[in-house]
């Protein structure tokens, strides 16, 4: 038989919520840690008493009493596992594993029984559901009525308020209350803070981060009280996980973090971590409020009635001996300047990430501390802004990124050689060296992700660059109209006109409506609106471009992501797709490449034959010539329009039709008929000139 027998995915009951974790089993200890906490459960062999096998809703469950009267209970396990884990306890623990089996009637009357730190409800001497006592938060009593209040959860869905016992009077010794007798067994175990008695030392105006204000934190023997203007907070020691010890960037103050689960609240806000903030200089004299023998025999040399030192070592110390945990501190990371953190930005914040020997913290606004064994991966970014800087993803197994930006890019080998004997994992493992000589080091850090959508347009642009060489029918529709040659055009040719029947004025008047006349010139050319692209006719004929490799793995995967996925909508399908292939291996993906490549040299060989056959070339013939016809066409109406306009007005003699340049000056002029007369006859050479389409020249060549 093995020495240890482990289990993964162990479930362990949370103040109502189901907390995953791995369970082990060894000839000296059994040992529980939680996978979202770290908490560790180490129950030493000698102290089992008892153990029970159940069925529980997730599965089946064991239920561990201890000597010292504490109860654990785990859940998860499957039914193949009993025989196995029964063989082990007699074995090596000498305990003997006993099935019970729960009562599942659902009947609300039943005997109540006190089974240490368990309240359970049982119904012909089978449980039909138990309490934790530690986790009531308040108990109240009516006639015969006993209310039980529970602390609450942020992780849950539903949280458990209340429940309410009726309990009957009997006849027993006369003075005894039932009521509160049960009352009074719930509260001797229950988690139900009162501040009685005196504390143990007291600590004045302190300034705390997170909740931002300054707090007297009184120590009491179970609880820490912190005590501001506003609020007042009462924290177990029992709901602390962990205590760091940071010092800050500037050499000159200390971090005191204190992690908290389950955490403070305020309002709607959450607080997981209280972040206290000390001056290096400030110290203290402290005197505990105990007798020295009392000191002596509880914290065991660790403290002493009196002490003095700087103010963060004496609470830090205090903290230590109280809670019974053990100070985090920075291990032998080191940045570019000389700091054992990193200053960087978080969400929309500025703070300081110390890479510790088991994890990363981040302080303060919002705090985070990730363990390396909840890390999945960690990723090196480019810098969104600037490339004097880079960014630094973390990724944990659950899902959750958490990047922090704008780091110094000096920082990026030292944090790079502590990432890589830490053995994590890097995303995009390149040349360090390149990063630290090349100012352009970021070119190539995300050539390991792979952007699908990019992929695909990037395929279709080349496919219809490729297309639009094979057939410009289309760009050679548009080749004779340029609207920036033909104004240049139109002006050289107007100016020319212009400078004769300039040169027939002698009126200094007539300077400043020659002045305007470029404008309306503009105008009148603006009119011509160039005519619309024709849309290019699809042949049904041709061969239909090549999907791309990632198009080609969603059209086969399409129907196993329904399948997988009932009732997901389309663009659901697309974003899990997306995600599905991200993940997929480098040998899967270049299987695909490969049909890709593939499909692309048949589509190149049909577009060939397709070309060779004619297809494509007959109706861009047809489209030039019926374009080219068109523009002969309505070139030699502009003409024949212009030359009667002209015979009309010679041979009425009358005003009746005059340009926009002949009016204008007209009625500015006050010269006599015969200038009048001069005007008239140049304003008949600028008509002729406006009357003649831009393309003349071209249409005599024809």
């Amino acid at each position: 038989m093995n020495d240890t027998l482990e289990f993964s995915e162990i479930y362990q009951e949370v103040k109502g919520t189901w907390n995953d974790g791995r369970l082990r089993f060894s000839k000296q200890t059994v040992v529980y840690k939680n996978s979202k906490t770290g908490k560790v459960d180490s129950i030493p062999v000698s102290e089992l008493t008892q153990a029970q096998w159940r069925r529980v809703c997730l599965g089946h469950g064991i239920k561990l009493w201890t000597s010292t009267g504490n109860i654990y209970k785990y859940d998860g396990f499957k039914d193949t596992d009993l025989e196995k884990i029964s063989e082990y306890f007699k074995a090596n623990y000498k305990v003997e594993l006993v099935e019970k089996d729960m009562c599942v009637k659902g009947w609300n009357w039943g005997t109540a029984k006190f089974n240490g730190p368990l309240l359970s409800f049982e119904v012909n001497e089978s449980p039909a559901f138990e309490i934790p006592l530690n986790s009531v938060s308040q108990c109240a009593t009516g006639k015969n009525e006993v209310t039980v209040e529970f602390h609450q959860n942020d992780d849950t869905e539903v949280s458990l308020m209340e429940v309410r016992f009726y309990v009957p009077p009997t006849t027993g010794e006369e003075g005894a209350d039932p009521v509160e007798a049960f009352a009074q067994n719930i509260l001797s175990k229950a988690d139900v803070i009162q501040a009685t008695g005196d504390a143990v030392c007291i600590f004045r105006e302190l300034q705390c981060l997170t909740p931002r204000g300054r707090y007297d934190i009184r120590i009491y023997p179970t609880f820490l009280h912190l005590h501001g203007k506003t609020f007042d907070y009462k924290i177990p020691y029992t709901t602390v996980l962990r205590l760091f010890l940071l010092p800050h960037k500037d050499q000159r103050q200390m971090f005191f973090v204190i992690s908290l689960d389950p955490p403070i609240k305020q309002g709607q806000t959450r607080y997981h971590f209280l972040i206290l903030l000390f001056s290096k200089e400030e110290d203290i004299s402290l005197t505990l409020n105990m007798n020295e023998d009392e000191v002596e025999r509880r914290f065991e040399g660790k403290l002493h009635k009196n002490m003095s030192g700087s103010l963060y070592e004496m609470v830090s110390r205090v903290m230590k001996a109280l809670v019974n945990r053990k100070i985090t501190v920075p291990g032998n990371f080191q940045g570019h300047s000389g700091a054992q953190c990193i200053t960087c930005s978080y969400k929309a914040s500025s703070g300081l990430l110390y890479p510790l020997e088991r994890g990363f913290i981040y302080v303060h606004k919002p705090p985070v501390h990730l363990r390396f064994e909840e890390i999945a991966c960690v990723n090196f970014a480019r810098g969104t802004t600037t490339t004097r800087s880079f960014d630094f993803e973390i990724e944990t197994k659950q899902g959750n990124q958490y990047t922090f930006s704008s780091i110094e890019r000096e920082e990026y080998g030292k944090l790079f050689d502590f990432v890589n004997a830490k053995k994590l994992s890097i995303k995009n493992r390149g040349f360090k060296e390149g990063m630290k000589g090349n100012d352009n080091m970021y070119s190539d850090s995300d050539d390991d992700q792979h952007d699908a959508y990019l992929e695909r347009m990037k395929e279709e642009g080349k496919i219809r660059e490729e297309g639009n060489d094979s057939d410009d029918s289309e760009g050679e529709s548009d080749e004779s109209f340029n609207p920036g040659e033909e104004d240049d055009e139109i002006a050289e040719e107007y100016d020319s006109k212009a400078s004769a029947s300039e040169s027939s004025a002698d009126d200094g008047d007539s300077d400043g409506d020659r002045k305007k006349k470029p404008a309306k010139k503009a105008k009148f050319v603006k009119e011509r609106k160039p005519r619309k692209k024709e849309k290019k006719a699809k042949d049904s004929s041709a061969p239909k471009r090549p999907m791309s490799a990632y198009m080609l793995w969603l059209n086969s995967s399409r129907d196993r992501i329904k399948s997988e996925n009932p009732g997901i909508s389309i663009t659901e399908i697309s974003k899990k797709a997306g995600e599905m292939w991200k993940q997929l291996g480098k040998e899967k993906k270049e299987e695909w490449d490969a049909k890709a490549v593939e499909a692309k040299k048949e589509y190149d060989r049909a577009m060939r034959e397709y070309k060779e056959s004619g297809g494509g070339s007959s109706g861009s013939s047809k489209k030039e010539k019926k374009k080219k016809g068109g523009k002969n066409e309505e070139k030699r109406k502009r003409k024949s329009a212009g030359g009667r306009e002209k015979e009309k007005e010679r041979a009425t003699g009358n005003d009746s039709f005059k340009s926009r340049e002949f009016i204008s000056s007209e009625e500015s002029s006050s010269e006599s008929d015969k200038g009048k007369g001069r005007k008239r006859k140049g304003s008949d050479d600028e008509e002729e000139v406006v009357s003649t389409p831009p393309s003349s020249e071209e249409s005599g060549s024809d």
